[in-house]
C-alpha cells in the first residue's frame, strides 16, 4: 500500500510522462520510500522500465553490471558496449521509451577521482536521447549534494530534483488512522517518521509490546535498522558520544565538548558539521534570536534515534543480564516514558503550524519555533518551546500538554499568568495544544488547539 507523498508523486508522473528532457535526481536516506516512490511513479510508465542498484565494485565493474541491467530489461542476450555513449545509443535505436533508472549513484560516483564520473554523466545526459529519461538516486545525503553545488559538473542538468525525508506526524498516523490521537502522538514520538519503520509496527500491540518485541532485543528489527543501517555510515567516523550527549538534552555545543571530554582542536565542530550534512542532526536557533551564535542548540532530527540513544544506547549488556521486560520496566516505563513523548508533542505542534502555513492558514505567521528570554532582575532565563512569530514582532505563545484528559480553563489561567510574567515579552496571544482537549467552550480568549485538530484531514 502506497501513503503519502502525493506532492511528490505528482511531479515525478508529470516528468516522466513529458516529452522534453528528462533527468530526476532523487535523494534521502536509507529506507525512507525513495524507491518505493519511484515505482509507484512508474506503474503508468509506457514503455521499458531498467532498473539498476550500483555496487561497491570498480567503475568497469559497475559498467558491467549496468550492461547486464539493461539486457535484462530488454530481453536480449547479455552484450558490452564500448562505453555509456554507445549503450546509450543502443537505447536511442530501440523502438520504444526508455525509463533508466541508476539507483545508489554513489557508489558508481565514488569509483573514480572527485567529480570524474559526474563529467561523464553530465556528458550522457546532454547528449541522451529524447525516448531515454533517467532516474539517478542516491542514499548517502552529503554525497548526493555535491551534485547541486555550483562547481559540479552535473550542477544545472536536472529536470526535477526531490529530496526525500521521513514522514512528518501527520503522513505518518496515515500508518494507523485506528488510534487515538493520544496514541498516534506516542508511536510517533518514539518510532518517528521512516516508512520502513512504520509499516514493521503492529498497531493492534501496545507501543510497549512493539518496544519489547522490535526494539529492545539484540536482534529486534528495529534495533537492528537502527544500528546497521542508521548508524552503519556514522560509526566509521564520528564519535558515537555525541549523539549519546544529545539524546540526554544536552544541546550546547559547550555541553557536548564537556561531556566528550574533547579539547578545542576544532575536530568536534567538524564532526557536528558533517553530522549536519547527512541530516542525522540539525541546528535551531531561537526566532527572537536568528544569528546569534550564543544561541545555537543542536538536536538529533529523528525520533527514533533519539529514543535509541536516550534509553538504550550502551546499555546492552544490561538488557542481556535483566532481560527486555525488567529493563523496560526499570529504564523506560512510567514517568521516563510520559516525559519523552511529551517533549515530543512542541515537535508535532510545530509541524502542525508549518502545514497549516502552506495551506494559507495563519496568513500573517512569519516563523515559529522556539522563544529565547533573559530575565536580568530575576537573573534567569529559560526557553519557551512552540511559539509563533507574527507581523509587527508580536509572537503567540502556545503550551503543549500530552493529556487523557481535557484541559480545563483554570489550568489556561494559569500557564497564561507564567508566561505574562516573564518582563519583556511581546505577547500577542497564549494559547494551548492538549492531545485530550479542553472542558470549556472556545471562546476566543486562548488559542486552543486539541487532537482532533491535529489529526484532521488536511489533503
Amino acid at each position: 500500500m502506497f501513503l503519502g507523498r502525493e506532492k511528490e508523486l505528482a511531479e515525478m508522473e508529470k516528468a516522466l510522462s513529458s516529452d522534453r528532457k528528462t533527468a530526476i535526481l532523487i535523494y534521502g536516506k536509507r529506507r525512507v520510500g525513495k524507491s518505493t516512490l519511484i515505482r509507484q511513479a512508474a506503474k503508468d510508465f509506457s514503455g521499458a522500465i531498467i532498473n539498476h542498484l550500483c555496487v561497491q565494485s570498480t567503475f568497469e565493474g559497475n559498467l558491467d553490471l549496468i550492461y547486464r541491467s539493461v539486457c535484462q530489461a530488454l530481453g536480449l542476450p547479455f552484450m558490452r558496449f564500448g562505453s555509456l555513449f554507445d549503450m546509450m545509443d543502443f537505447l536511442k535505436n530501440q523502438n520504444q521509451k526508455i525509463l533508466l533508472i541508476i539507483d545508489e549513484y554513489p557508489y558508481l560516483k565514488q569509483t573514480k577521482k572527485q567529480n570524474e564520473v559526474d563529467s561523464y554523466l553530465q556528458a550522457v545526459i546532454d547528449r541522451m536521447p529524447p525516448n531515454v529519461k533517467l532516474i539517478l538516486c542516491g542514499s548517502y545525503i552529503a554525497i548526493m549534494k555535491e551534485l547541486l553545488t555550483e562547481g559540479n559538473p552535473l550542477f544545472g542538468r536536472f529536470s526535477l530534483i526531490l529530496h526525500i525525508r521521513d514522514f512528518d506526524y501527520w503522513d505518518a498516523a496515515r500508518f494507523s488512522p485506528e488510534l487515538s490521537v493520544r496514541e498516534k502522538a506516542a508511536y510517533y514520538a518514539v518510532f518517528g517518521g521512516s516508512p520502513y519503520v512504520l509499516e514493521n509496527l503492529d498497531y493492534t500491540q501496545s507501543i510497549r509490546e512493539n518496544i519489547l518485541r522490535l526494539v529492545l532485543p539484540e536482534t529486534g528489527l528495529i534495533r537492528s535498522h537502527i544500528e546497521n543501517i542508521m548508524l552503519n555510515e556514522i560509526r566509521k567516523s564520528f564519535d558515537t558520544r555525541i549523539l549519546e550527549t544529545l539524546g540526554n538534552g544536552k544541546r550546547r555545543y559547550s555541553e557536548i565538548s564537556d561531556a566528550l571530554k574533547m579539547e578545542e582542536t576544532g575536530l568536534l565542530e567538524k564532526q557536528l558539521k558533517i553530522l549536519l550534512n547527512m541530516e542525522t542532526i540539525q541546528k535551531t536557533e531561537p526566532i527572537n534570536r536568528r544569528g546569534d551564535k550564543k544561541k545555537k542548540f543542536y538536536e538529533i532530527v529523528d525520533n527514533l534515534m533519539r529514543f535509541y540513544f536516550t534509553f538504550i544506547f550502551g546499555a546492552a549488556g544490561t538488557i542481556t543480564r535483566i532481560g527486555e521486560k525488567q529493563f523496560y520496566r526499570m529504564y523506560i516505563e512510567g514517568e521516563r516514558m510520559r516525559q519523552f513523548v511529551s517533549r515530543r508533542l512542541e515537535g508535532i505542534a510545530l509541524q502542525y503550524f508549518h502545514r497549516m502555513a502552506g495551506t494559507g492558514d495563519y496568513a500573517d505567521v512569519l516563523d515559529f519555533g522556539s522563544y529565547w528570554y533573559d530575565d536580568p532582575i530575576g537573573k534567569t532565563n529559560g526557553e519557551f518551546d512552540c511559539v509563533l512569530k507574527r507581523q509587527g514582532e508580536k509572537y503567540d505563545f502556545f503550551e503543549c500538554k500530552y493529556y487523557d484528559r481535557a484541559m480545563t480553563l483554570e489550568e489556561c489561567q494559569r500557564e497564561e499568568a507564567q508566561v505574562r510574567q516573564q518582563p519583556g515579552l511581546a505577547v500577542s496571544k497564549v494559547g494551548f495544544v492538549c492531545t485530550g482537549g479542553f472542558d470549556y467552550e472556545d471562546t476566543g480568549e486562548y488559542a486552543l488547539i486539541d487532537g482532533t485538530m491535529l489529526y484532521r484531514n488536511q489533503a
